[in-house]
């Protein structure tokens, strides 16, 4: 049994790569079709008898735009590190906790409000789909989509 998950805490290990390597794969395969759409574009507005000059500057733009963007990014991560400087660990910790602990205290929200709200209902006699429709609104699962999407969309790819 120590051979089995020393065997899988090893493998387990190389996980992240090998994840990155499938999405840069993923993201390589992704930019050369959108390059072979703009090349198509291109060829069918000059065939069209238009000029792709302003396709090439709305691309020249959001290219600007995406530099702006990583730069602001890199520059926000700077000041946090620099803020951080000279401060004792705790503060550190501390600091580094109030996003995880906010996620965390809205999902343990999120399962408590549920679960009374079955339980309300299962002890009123409510039938399954409507309770299902209370506990389980729109809202809610908005608001659940864009915490797990912050989290293991975003936030996770675009730390590198």
């Amino acid at each position: 049994m120590t051979l089995f998950t020393t065997l899988i805490s090893f493998l387990s290990g190389g996980l992240p790569k090998l994840l990155d390597f499938f999405q840069d794969k993923q993201d390589k395969k992704h930019e050369l079709a959108l390059a072979q759409i703009q090349v198509q574009s291109q060829l069918e507005m000059q065939k069209a008898g238009f000029q792709a000059q302003e396709h090439i500057e709305e691309i020249r733009t959001e290219q600007i735009s995406i530099q702006a963007q990583a730069s602001e990014r890199q520059a926000l991560y700077a000041h946090d590190i620099e803020i951080g400087k000279g401060a004792s660990q705790w503060v550190i910790n501390l600091r580094a906790m109030v996003r995880p602990t906010i996620t965390y205290g809205l999902f343990f929200l999120l399962v408590i409000i549920d679960i009374a709200g079955v339980w309300y209902a299962w002890t009123q006699n409510a039938p399954f789909k409507e309770m299902m429709a209370l506990v389980w609104d729109d809202d809610t699962q908005i608001i659940w989509a864009s915490v797990v999407s912050f989290w293991f969309g975003t936030q996770a790819f675009s730390k590198k």
